[in-house]
């Protein structure tokens, strides 16, 4: 699996040696590594907005994935076979709901398409955490995912659309490596409330607190749908 997984990784190769760069890029580059660091601070309020952003999508996605296979193990005694299936189900669903919400973000916009997929989220979880059968729970898994990651599905365009055009190449990125730092203790935090109130509420409660706020932060955010990228 090792070496099978890496021969995708030789196509850098020749992205790196065959692929032009783009002429969004070559008009917005930055001469030094020290000019975009001063772009990048004077951006600084956009800048931790997507930070801020990108912490509450980690907490979305983590906090809705990472313990779920054994929640449904501890709680519900499922086999391992029968949550490797599971499983698949809501990742297929997860991939239709990227596309889905992807597409209908560009007729009705970043941000509405988002609370959109927000809002899917939040009704399933009832379903998702306190189904009381398989079939409740394959539902409100898979609802719940296609939720997630039908916001997620929108978030590449969007950061890119709200980064400054010369620091495009970094803000993202860092962006989203900071949300991931800031959200890595996830997986603590939801153990932690499950010896307080049980594996259910502490995965819906942790995630309809974590909706809020992130639907508030979107709601009140901006979007540039349809940034043109070249000058």
């Amino acid at each position: 699996m090792f070496w099978v997984g890496g021969i995708p990784a030789l196509l850098a190769f020749y992205i790196r040696f065959r692929v032009k760069e783009s002429e969004a890029w070559q008009q917005h580059r930055a001469a030094t590594v020290g000019s975009i660091l001063r772009t990048a601070r004077g951006h600084w309020r956009i800048f931790s907005y997507l930070v801020l952003l990108m912490t509450l999508m980690m907490f979305l996605s983590h906090g809705t994935q990472d313990l779920y296979p054994h929640f449904l193990k501890e709680m519900h005694g499922l086999a391992m076979a029968t949550i490797s299936y599971v499983a698949i189900a809501y990742n297929i669903a997860a991939v239709a709901g990227a596309c889905a919400f992807g597409y209908l973000s560009e007729r009705f916009g970043r941000r509405h398409t988002m609370l959109l997929a927000l809002g899917l989220a939040m009704l399933s979880i009832p379903a998702w955490a306190f189904g009381g059968g398989l079939g409740t729970l394959v539902m409100g898994a898979c609802l719940m995912q296609m939720g997630v990651q039908g916001a997620w599905g929108i978030i590449p365009a969007h950061l890119n659309e709200l980064s400054p055009d010369a620091v495009r190449g970094l803000m993202p990125g860092l962006a989203y490596q900071l949300g991931i730092l800031l959200a890595a203790p996830t997986n603590n935090i939801e153990y932690a409330l499950r010896d307080h109130f049980g594996y259910a509420w502490a995965l819906a409660g942790f995630e309809m607190v974590n909706i809020l706020l992130l639907a508030t932060v979107v709601w009140f955010g901006s979007e540039h749908k349809g940034k043109s990228f070249v000058g």
